[in-house]
């Protein structure tokens, strides 16, 4: 076993022990007797990273001992690939957002943030399924609002309905403003009542006006070019987590596929802080 991985997964299983202590949940079997809930996460982190199945990373997990060490499991005490399956969508969204925002954490943020959005592909598995689902929409909106200094992702909205740029980053933004002290977007977030909500809660919006007047070319002169400038981490970091963990989800369910988006951007940032 290489010694990136091992230090990966002492990473995750810090990060997983740690927020499934602050905030207890049921992500191993409801009766209480699965396995502990950071086990099952630190393997869905395991998951993404390596970019197997299920069944794969139980395999190659019992056969690590330095692994097994430090998830505290015997070789034949692994739990089933199809019990990691359903702790997967066990876990609420929200949950999924707090280990989010704590591996973002760990590679030690600036205060400027960066907001875009871009689009991930939903695989099916057959023309039939997508008639019989009646799924039409083939693609994912995600919006990420990412930090100017790490590149790390600090919060995530999925739609399968592709809402307009200024309803997403008000949602993602507002519920950010205690991690940022300005923000900056393209003309795509061009809304004062958005402008009015960050300054109120003492962030400085960095949001391009679209072009209707002269003074909107007055109001995108007074912006600050050097910190508007690193809108482009955004995208960077958007260009980044599609080359490693390719530009398409898998599950078939919506709520999976917001579920792995999270999932992978948290993998993403624990990746970036190894980096580091």
């Amino acid at each position: 076993m290489s010694k990136p991985l091992f230090r990966f997964v002492k990473q995750a299983v810090s990060l997983a022990q740690k927020r499934c202590a602050a905030s207890p949940t049921a992500v191993s079997d409801p009766t209480g007797n699965g396995f502990p809930g950071w086990e099952h996460v630190t393997l869905h982190f395991l998951w993404v990273h390596m970019d197997a199945t299920y069944r794969e990373i139980v395999d190659w997990a019992s056969e690590m001992d330095r692994v097994r060490g430090l998830l505290q499991l015997a070789r034949t005490a692994f739990p089933a690939p199809s019990t990691l399956y359903r702790s997967f969508e066990r876990v609420p969204m929200s949950v999924w957002r707090g280990f989010l925002r704590e591996s973002a954490n760990i590679c030690d943020p600036g205060s400027h943030g960066a907001i875009d959005a871009t689009f991930f592909d939903r695989e099916t598995a057959s023309r039939h399924y997508q008639h019989r689902s009646d799924r039409h929409i083939r693609t994912l909106k995600t919006t990420a609002l990412v930090d100017a200094d790490s590149c790390a992702v600090l919060d995530l909205h999925c739609s399968a309905h592709w809402p307009h740029d200024t309803q997403t980053g008000r949602r993602v933004a507002l519920r950010n403003t205690e991690e940022i002290e300005s923000l900056a977007g393209d003309k795509g977030y061009d809304d004062q009542s958005l402008r009015d909500a960050l300054r109120s809660e003492g962030v400085r919006p960095l949001l391009r006006h679209r072009l209707f007047a002269a003074y909107d070319h007055a109001h995108n002169a007074r912006l600050d070019s050097e910190l508007y400038g690193q809108r482009w981490m955004a995208e960077t970091a958007f260009s980044a987590i599609k080359r490693r963990f390719g530009p398409a989800v898998h599950p078939r369910a919506w709520y999976r596929e917001f579920r792995e988006l999270v999932l992978t951007a948290t993998v993403y940032n624990l990746e970036q802080a190894l980096k580091q």
